[in-house]
């Protein structure tokens, strides 16, 4: 089959994934293919993904390879480094079988992940997993006596206009099944109206459900310049020696921003800020907390995630998978109880009324002018 398109090509997918349009070709750069990353490349609706690097290399049972081929994705693995240099941005190309195409010349071969391709690769990656689980310990505990100072020293956070204190937070990163949970969450937003913390892309699927972000916290790698420009007070993360690249991009679009020097990951600055401002509870969405998901995000070890979420302790409640929990649903018996309920009550109206007879009478005359009789 003959697939032909726009190429649009990065090296991040989540940067990529903004601009694919349905009649684009995506060239990617994405070892081991997280799931979240996978998914935000569906929901672009586009046919044809060429990875320069392995999809799924082994070294754990990574989902994002799968869920792309089993969405009906063709997806072309590890066709090398060289395609970024043969194919610009915007060239038409064309992928016919594992090749790729540019004015009739094959520029990039690689190989076609079926469905089967990807779940036997998946088996053969768990046959590892202890081993990752073994280094993944180690890196954490090592790390553990260096970042110790999260949970045993008082941590200073940056002051903001929002008021935290007393109130409820709501902190939303970009993570697993993150829009369904906040989807699942919105009746509590509308009725508590918590300070709305986005983490990087978490502020966008904030403004998605219809809010504004209160705070953005993170490396501002992956929050689109609409969200930048909301309103919001923005926390950039910063490295250890003062460093904050975040920061260039907020003095291109001239917007303000305060960096925050501290070891660990965004989402951890965001619940460690919730924490310290005094939130009354901090309410998590789409954070990462497991080896698989960590993974997923490059990382080696989770010694802030774990010393952050063992201080953060009894105030932090994790709604990973709350869309799950609980659907409400309506049974065809209730409805006719209700309509029935409905009924005997105008009835009964009717008949006590005076002037709801009247109101009725008047109603049927005029129905009935309308139509002739």
């Amino acid at each position: 089959m003959r697939f032909q398109g726009i190429a649009r090509l990065d090296r991040r997918t989540k940067d990529l994934v903004k601009r694919l349009g349905r009649n684009d070709i995506a060239i990617i750069d994405h070892v081991d293919m997280d799931r979240v990353s996978a998914e935000s490349i569906l929901e672009t609706g586009i046919e044809v993904v060429i990875n320069a690097a392995r999809s799924i290399s082994g070294t754990y049972p990574n989902l994002g390879p799968l869920i792309l081929v089993r969405g009906g994705v063709r997806l072309i693995d590890a066709v090398g480094e060289s395609v970024f240099e043969k194919v610009r941005e915007g060239d038409v190309i064309e992928v016919v079988g594992d090749d790729v195409i540019l004015d009739g010349v094959t520029v990039a071969s690689g190989t076609r992940l079926t469905v089967d391709m990807v779940e036997h690769a998946m088996e053969e990656a768990k046959s590892g997993l202890d081993q990752q689980l073994e280094s993944f310990a180690l890196n954490t505990l090592e790390y553990i006596s260096q970042e110790k100072s999260l949970l045993t020293e008082g941590i200073s956070v940056p002051v903001t206009r929002t008021l935290i204190a007393g109130r409820q937070a709501l902190v939303v990163v970009r993570g697993y099944d993150f829009k369904d949970d906040l989807q699942a969450l919105l009746p509590y937003i509308r009725e508590v109206r918590p300070v709305l913390i986005g983490v990087d892309g978490g502020a966008d699927a904030i403004r998605e459900f219809g809010f504004k972000p209160d705070i953005i916290v993170g490396d501002m790698d992956s929050v689109s310049d609409e969200a930048l420009r909301s309103g919001a007070e923005i926390i950039v993360h910063a490295y250890a020696d003062g460093r904050a690249p975040g920061m260039r991009r907020l003095e291109e679009l001239a917007v303000n921003g305060t960096p925050w020097a501290m070891a660990g990951t965004s989402e951890d600055l965001a619940l460690l800020l919730a924490y310290e401002s005094g939130a009354e509870l901090i309410v998590a969405v789409g954070t990462h907390a497991n080896l698989i998901e960590h993974l997923d995000k490059g990382r080696k070890g989770m010694a802030s995630t774990f010393l952050v979420r063992l201080k953060v302790g009894t105030r932090l409640v994790d709604a990973k998978g709350v869309n799950k929990l609980y659907r409400a649903s309506v049974k065809p018996s209730q409805l006719v109880v209700l309509v029935a309920a409905a009924l005997v009550v105008v009835s009964t109206t009717i008949m006590i009324s005076p002037e709801a007879r009247g109101f009725v009478s008047l109603l049927l005359l005029k129905l009935r002018a309308t139509i002739g009789l």
